[in-house]
């Protein structure tokens, strides 16, 4: 079973690319996309704020 770091890590991890995923999305008015990935994108950030991370620094969306 994974310990808190290895969560905290991997959702770091993919709240990066996922961000990334999405500002390209956004760019290429690709809207379905972007609004599918959202869902993951709210997901994480619970996870990480129960997890005590600030994501204020990590967080390009800023939703």
């Amino acid at each position: 079973m994974p310990g808190m770091s290895d969560i905290v890590k991997d959702s770091v991890v993919e709240f990066s690319r996922l961000q990334n995923w999405m500002l390209s999305s956004k760019e290429s008015n690709d809207t379905n996309t972007y609004n599918m990935m959202h869902d993951r994108y709210v997901e994480l950030k619970v996870i990480l704020a129960t997890a005590g991370v600030n994501i204020t620094e990590l967080d390009k969306i800023k939703e």
